[in-house]
């Protein structure tokens, strides 16, 4: 008896070793970072290339067929410029233009269901060939052969939710060029951080835009950037106070009930 009892004492420990190695893999490089930066707050991030980032991946979309360019060495006009001598909007990988924010996005929803069920069934043996009084004899006393089985279901669901946010975005800044599509569209990537105190705030902007949606000033609205990708957030002492711990995350995630 030992035996058999030790045998799921030694399960449920290796199953909790297992989900505290899994929980401490997970967490392990974001607990050693905030553990570096007490006394200090957030570190910013270091400038770098964006393209050489392991996660970076090339922005692949349906391409139009390729058309040779037109050259006109003898005119000081070149097609799709709005300047007449030089066009200073950005072109080329590397090149820098302005992205201007300006997100007002506010959503109203309810819904209430409601649904109740009642089912009920008899199962019972009336006629078997003539065989339904053998059966008295197999059954216990007090048996009726006619109800052999009852069944009765009641269930009752009521639910009620609701969304009621409103978010306003307003910020202008700067990206660069990333990659330039076989058709001419660039893809752009902005990345700003800005530290007070011991809260970090970042921001992170990537997209397509076509070059002629980009204003003469070399800035393009939102509203012109397609595959939009925003991330505003921040880390911090004030961040990590508002999350509850990796422990309760984790906890709320495989809890069943």
């Amino acid at each position: 008896m030992k035996r058999d009892f030790a045998h799921p004492i030694l399960r449920l420990a290796v199953n909790a070793a297992l989900a505290v190695t899994v929980a401490a893999a997970v967490t392990g490089c974001n607990t050693l970072s905030r553990l570096s930066e007490v006394g200090d707050g957030p570190q910013l991030t270091q400038i770098s290339n964006p393209v050489a980032s392991p996660s970076y991946k090339p922005v692949s979309m349906p391409m139009p067929k390729p058309e040779p360019a037109d050259h006109n060495p003898n005119s000081l006009w070149r097609t799709g410029a709005k300047a007449f001598f030089k066009d200073t909007r950005a072109k080329e990988v590397g090149d820098i233009l302005t992205v201007k924010l300006d997100l007002d996005d506010s959503a109203s929803w309810s819904n209430n269901t409601e649904r109740q069920r009642d089912d009920s069934e008899d199962t019972g043996v009336s006629s078997l060939l003539g065989l339904e009084a053998e059966l008295s004899k197999v059954l216990p006393e007090g048996v009726d052969p006619t109800s052999l089985l009852s069944f009765a279901d009641n269930h009752s669901t009521s639910g009620d939710g609701s969304i009621d946010r409103e978010e306003t975005l307003a910020l202008t800044l700067a990206a660069v060029v990333t990659q330039v599509l076989p058709n001419g569209h660039l893809v752009l990537m902005g990345r700003q951080e800005i530290r007070v105190n011991s809260e970090l705030r970042e921001l992170m902007v990537t997209g397509v835009v076509r070059p002629e949606d980009v204003d003469p000033d070399n800035s393009v609205s939102h509203e012109k950037i397609a595959e939009m990708r925003v991330a505003y957030g921040g880390r911090g002492t004030l961040s990590d106070l508002q999350q509850p711990r990796w422990g309760t995350q984790i906890w709320d995630i495989i809890f069943p009930f």
